[in-house]
């Protein structure tokens, strides 16, 4: 006999209704502004809570724009991992995965590279930072699971390849030497690097 789940009282559903407006606030400001020129009080104004309130879910603009980049960052490993299984060569199954990443980070320049340095200079203990970096392993373990694919590449070697390949993608997707590159731009300078690593 099931036993039927426990309905969700007020209290839960308010706290989630303002969790929901606060990412939608977050998301669209972030997006049409950009993380350095709106304020956390734009945020709470524009989700129509206390500004104190605002800080109990995220206590910083960082934090906030975790929030909101690790949804469209799981979206886009998503989104590479089922274009990687039709690619053909393990290169190519590398790429599928990157290239969603990529066109994640840059949709909006400036906070798709405050992303990355809140994720990796941000306290891996903090619950957003934490889900990050936990995106950031399921990205490598896809990759490395790509790696697979081409039979020179040592079963033990695949995850560290997978790692140096991460590290390269958010090189170059965030360094300042590329902020006038397009997409496509740099998902071929990230080609022509995991090409090197890869035997020959």
């Amino acid at each position: 006999m099931s036993v039927a789940p426990r309905p969700v009282g007020r209290r839960e559903r308010n706290k989630q209704e303002k969790f929901d407006r606060i990412v939608a606030a977050a998301t669209e400001l972030f997006a049409e502004h950009g993380i350095d020129e709106v304020t956390t009080q734009q945020i709470a104004d524009k989700a129509d809570i206390g500004t104190g309130t605002l800080f109990l879910y995220a206590k910083t603009k960082g934090e906030l724009l975790l929030l909101v980049q690790n949804a469209k960052y799981a979206e886009a490993l998503e989104e590479g991992r089922a274009d990687a299984e039709t690619a053909p060569g393990a290169l190519d199954a590398v790429m599928a995965i990157v290239r969603p990443i990529v066109e994640c980070n840059r949709a909006q320049i400036d906070n798709g590279r405050t992303y990355l340095r809140e994720m990796v200079f941000g306290d891996p203990e903090e619950p957003r930072h934490s889900a990050a970096l936990a995106i950031v392993a399921q990205t490598e373990e896809a990759i490395a699971a790509a790696l697979r694919r081409d039979e020179r590449v040592a079963e033990g070697d695949a995850a560290t390849l997978a790692h140096i390949v991460s590290a390269v993608m958010f090189l170059s997707t965030a360094a300042s030497v590329n902020i006038a590159l397009s997409v496509e731009e740099i998902v071929q300078d990230i080609r022509r690097q995991v090409d090197v690593l890869l035997p020959h």
